[in-house]
């Protein structure tokens, strides 16, 4: 199955709280984020946002520029009919994140939850990381979240790639700084828990 019909599937036939995923609050996300210390008309793209409420709670604390870009357009329609009109205030894409094509130096701050770690091939790996060195502003802020070492090693079917922080700074380079970590112990809508690790870096360049 094609990635795309792979993952509208999923969002056409479960209901949020049967994605493993799926948190009420992305708490640790928001935080990283306003520890950057933008300013409220910092552009903000959420990678993989697909039904997330970040983008809600961003909206929340007049957060003026954000993007959601997710491979399911099931997904960002679920999340526009959520927000109601909040949803005319915010640039939906839909795409996939090795294909897409984003504006040059356009964004502030770049974020993924749990979409990085489903590349397993290197080749999508360096497309990811070309993709934020261009479309990141100079001085701007990364944030991605992955599972760690002792997460799953799949998701919904696919094989996923596990990560520590130091892993994760060699996949992005010396062109990002690492700034902080965290560790997360997400519990999941199955009474499950997975690992998942936090990295928050600041392009260099």
């Amino acid at each position: 199955m094609e990635k795309k019909e792979h993952w509208e599937n999923v969002y056409a036939t479960k209901s949020q709280d049967q994605m493993s995923w799926y948190r009420d609050h992305l708490d640790n996300s928001l935080e990283l984020i306003l520890q950057t210390g933008v300013e409220k008309d910092a552009a903000i793209i959420d990678v993989g946002g697909g039904s997330s409420t970040l983008v809600d709670d961003l909206l929340d604390r007049d957060f003026s520029d954000v993007s959601v870009l997710d491979i399911s357009g099931t997904a960002i329609t679920k999340s526009k009919q959520r927000l109601g009109s909040s949803s005319q205030m915010v640039n939906w894409i839909v795409g996939d994140i090795t294909e897409v094509d984003l504006p040059d130096g356009r964004f502030d701050v770049w974020h993924d939850r749990a979409v990085f770690h489903f590349l397993t091939y290197a080749a999508d790996r360096r497309k990811y990381v070309d993709l934020v060195l261009s479309s990141l502003k100079p001085g701007g802020h990364l944030i991605v979240a992955a599972f760690g070492l002792e997460g799953p090693q799949k998701c919904s079917g696919l094989d996923v790639v596990q990560y520590s922080p130091e892993t994760m700074q060699g996949e992005f380079g010396g062109q990002f700084a690492l700034v902080a970590s965290l560790d997360e112990t997400h519990n999941t809508p199955f009474g499950t828990t997975q690992e998942f690790i936090y990295c928050y870096f600041k392009k260099v360049l």
